[in-house]
């Protein structure tokens, strides 16, 4: 019966598809295009899909040579599940018309893609279509992030289970709250340019709530020894490249901010490489490419909710403080029973609230009007917005991706058993090895 229900899934696809064809007819196009902005969100959606497949290689190098596969493929795979999910209804339900009191835009906006032609997005220069594409990469990789907290010793078919409730529940509300112009936290004032509160928070909190309910790998984790180092640092590589396109792409246009977001993404993200090494070094351990990557990769969470908001030296600051804090909060879960395997809560969760709280520090007017001036220049609102929001952020991705964690094992169990997880996943989930 198990069997069934994908296929099912694919078939009730299918009929909507035929019975629902959209937008069928040639539209005149919208006065308001820019062939240039057109043209810089064309070569960023294209980015931000590459940083999943650079996710897949950070992580695959990083777990055991048993379970790389089973690892990339919960990243890669995203790109196939996520995409049928936002097409058919969830870019409405994230995009479309207010329904849900700031937390839910009605299904019917955009079902199926309707109405996304010859119509630009919120009177911009880009058109609705090549919008709903670009957030689409953005909902593919924030459920790939959860996954090296759960890495080796899940069910791949009952997190497939879990990530569609999770787009669906927690990623669309917030998403609909942070971006839409009559979300909650956007008509609250709070800034997040790409995604620090959306996409990694989220993920972060989702992530510790998978290391608790899961528990600890029947295996010592001591004795865990990275695959494939050379993964890694070619996944860092992918993910720095594609995330100009996460930041500097959403300025949604190719002009001044766009080349402001590109300046702190780059800086920020070498603050943090560094003060991991240096940090690192000061601790008395020898300086390691995973750190550098490692710290990296946090630099570029960090300045995430920031980078159109803040000015590039700012952005130093914050790839410095999210590096040393994000390595402290390791420490720490290094001597816990938290067996989140590669480290996402203290990398993605805790440098996503430390990017959002250093928005309201340093966002100034000066780098963006739309924005507004944080605690460095003097004003005390902004950050006590991000403060309220942090704290119902968290709350609700926490609580209700551990909610949904008990749900997915009710329908479909989610560890694998102890033979399974001995044997690795690559073979027990896939019948596949590297």
């Amino acid at each position: 019966m198990k069997k069934v229900v994908p296929f099912g899934i694919l078939v009730i696809v299918v009929i909507l598809a035929l019975i629902y064809p959209g937008n069928i007819t040639a539209v005149k196009p919208a006065t308001t295009y820019n062939g240039a902005d057109i043209a810089w969100i064309l070569i960023s959606t294209a980015l931000v899909l590459l940083m999943t497949p650079g996710l897949a290689f950070f992580y695959g190098g990083m777990v055991r040579k048993k379970n790389v596969i089973s690892t990339m493929l919960q990243s890669f795979v995203c790109m196939g599940l996520i995409t049928i999910i936002w097409v058919v209804f969830g870019f409405s339900m994230a995009f479309g018309d207010d329904i849900g009191g700031g937390f839910l835009g009605n299904p019917k906006t955009f079902f199926m893609m309707q109405n996304t032609l010859g119509v630009a997005w919120l009177g911009g220069t880009i058109p609705v279509i090549l919008f709903a594409m670009f957030q689409l990469k953005f909902a593919v990789i924030t459920p790939a992030l959860i996954t090296g907290a759960f890495a080796e010793r899940i069910r791949f078919n009952s997190y497939l289970i879990f990530i569609t409730l999770f787009i669906v529940i927690i990623y669309i509300p917030l998403a609909h709250a942070t971006w839409h112009p009559d979300g909650f936290f956007f008509k609250m004032g709070v800034l997040d340019f790409a995604g620090g509160t959306v996409v990694h928070m989220s993920a972060g909190w989702a992530a510790l709530a998978s290391a608790l309910f899961l528990k600890k790998r029947n295996e010592i984790p001591e004795a865990h020894t990275p695959a494939r180092i050379s993964y890694v640092i070619l996944g860092t590589g992918l993910l720095w490249f594609g995330w100009f396109g996460f930041n500097a792409g959403s300025a949604l246009g190719s002009g001044e901010l766009a080349a402001t977001a590109l300046a702190t993404t780059t800086t920020a993200s070498a603050a943090a490489a560094m003060s991991w090494i240096f940090f690192d070094i000061l601790r008395g351990k020898k300086p390691s490419a995973m750190g550098a990557c490692i710290g990296a990769v946090v630099g570029l969470v960090a300045v995430t909710p920031a980078a159109g908001f803040i000015t590039v030296s700012s952005s130093l600051i914050v790839g410095i403080v999210a590096a040393v804090v994000s390595n402290l909060v390791v420490i720490w879960r290094s001597k816990t029973n938290i067996d989140d395997t590669l480290d996402v809560f203290p990398c993605h969760g805790v440098g996503g609230m430390v990017g959002m709280l250093l928005t309201g520090v340093f966002a100034t007017k000066s780098v963006n009007s739309l924005g507004a001036d944080g605690l460095f220049y003097g004003e005390t609102g902004l950050f006590v917005k991000h403060l309220i929001a942090l704290v119902a952020v968290s709350a609700f991705a926490f609580v209700g991706s551990f909610i949904l964690l008990k749900v997915t094992d009710l329908i479909s169990p989610l560890r694998v058993t102890a033979e399974d997880e001995l044997a690795g996943l690559d073979v027990s989930q896939h019948d596949e090895e590297l």
